[in-house]
């Protein structure tokens, strides 16, 4: 059994380019598997609470010395931790906002990137608590960004995602989707090529 764990993010919902990409990758990928099981979030039509100092409060304070309040917080950042544990790929499907990742999405990372739980310090610095994982990114974009300096999503994808042990991470770009639509058009045939074969 392959479990995948499947995060959208666009704020166009399933209309999303990069939403799009995505789950014609999962129906591909999910064809060429003897048996997978699949848990999907959208971060659009369910949203995360973004980060505050309440919230980092009740990550932080001792388990034993949390109240109800803090119990129902960090009860919630379990639940997408333990999806990201259980999980053997991860599929992830985001646009280019504002030269960086939706908030929403941001704030999903907040939520799982949790000292002690993803990820632990140490005398050499921070360690990985997570392997053994394959991370597909799905990248939409209005520009032309990759290998460039504004290109700030996927070094800070692969930080991230290596902070918790995660380093196993491909992504498939589909760039100038508002420069026209002879350019768009080519990068989205360019992308589902790209997307197929890695599902096969």
């Amino acid at each position: 059994m392959m479990n995948i764990l499947h995060i959208n993010s666009s704020l166009f919902g399933e209309g999303g380019k990069s939403s799009q990409m995505a789950n014609e990758f999962i129906q591909a990928l999910r064809s060429n598997l003897d048996s997978s099981a699949l848990v999907s979030r959208d971060l659009h039509s369910n949203p995360l609470p973004h980060l505050d100092g309440e919230r980092f409060s009740a990550f932080v304070t001792p388990a034993e010395n949390r109240n109800d309040a803090q119990k129902r917080i960090v009860a919630e950042s379990d639940v997408l931790i333990n999806e990201l544990r259980d999980a053997d790929i991860i599929i992830l499907g985001i646009p280019l906002y504002n030269l960086g990742v939706p908030s929403t999405f941001k704030a999903y990372i907040d939520h799982i990137a949790r000292a002690g739980e993803t990820f632990r310090y140490t005398a050499n610095g921070p360690e990985g608590l997570l392997s053994n994982k394959k991370v597909y990114v799905f990248a939409a974009r209005g520009g032309q960004y990759k290998d460039t300096p504004l290109d700030t999503q996927t070094p800070y994808l692969r930080h991230i995602f290596g902070l918790m042990g995660i380093s196993d991470i491909e992504f498939v770009y589909a760039e100038g989707l508002n420069m026209g639509p002879e350019v768009a058009d080519k990068a989205l045939a360019d992308a589902r090529k790209q997307l197929l074969e890695k599902a096969a």
